[in-house]
């Protein structure tokens, strides 16, 4: 049996996670139209107002978002891998384009992370360590241009991550292209 390259694993695993995605999201859609009765208490015992809902980014927006940025850098011959995170920083989906270094995967995930984690682009970030320099020693993060944060009325619900560029500009103007894509 032939061994799958990381980049085939990884597309068949965002095709698989898009076609549950898509299951989910009619059986939530064929449920839906009949809204449910209130229930009398949670199972759990919660008191109302004891959790939070947030936002986060679907599965197909993520994609969206990804293949945008990975297309900007085609367009200007550039090989990068790009990542998606969701407001927790767990990754959604990542693209490793064609000919992007072994570098720039894991890269692209920590730019990402940063942005979201701090709700800004990480090229902003980076110029904060020189009043504060340890901020790169937190777990995770990567203060180098390429990351933008992905925002929903101020608030941050995903980050997008560009690694391989032979700048951290060019890697932020494609993950800007990604967000660009959402609105």
């Amino acid at each position: 049996m032939k061994k799958l390259s990381r980049r085939s694993t990884v597309l068949t695993g965002a095709a698989v996670l898009a076609a549950v995605a898509a299951g989910t999201v009619g059986a939530v859609t064929a449920s839906a139209s009949a809204p449910a009765a209130p229930a009398a208490s949670s199972a759990a015992g919660v008191r109302s107002g004891a959790t939070v809902t947030t936002t986060h980014l679907t599965l197909a927006s993520a994609t969206k978002a990804a293949g945008a940025a990975l297309d900007a850098a085609k367009k200007e011959n550039q090989k990068v891998s790009v990542a998606v995170v969701d407001r927790d920083g767990n990754t959604i989906v990542t693209l490793r384009g064609d000919g992007a270094g072994p570098q720039a995967y894991e890269a692209a995930e920590k730019k990402a992370f940063t942005a979201v984690s701090w709700n800004a682009p990480t090229s902003e970030l980076a110029g904060r360590l020189d009043k504060a320099p340890t901020l790169k020693d937190i777990p995770g993060t990567l203060f180098l241009a390429g990351g933008a944060p992905v925002a929903v009325k101020g608030a941050p619900v995903a980050g997008i991550g560009v690694a391989g560029a032979p700048s951290g500009d060019l890697d932020e103007k494609f993950a800007q292209a990604g967000v660009a894509s959402l609105r």
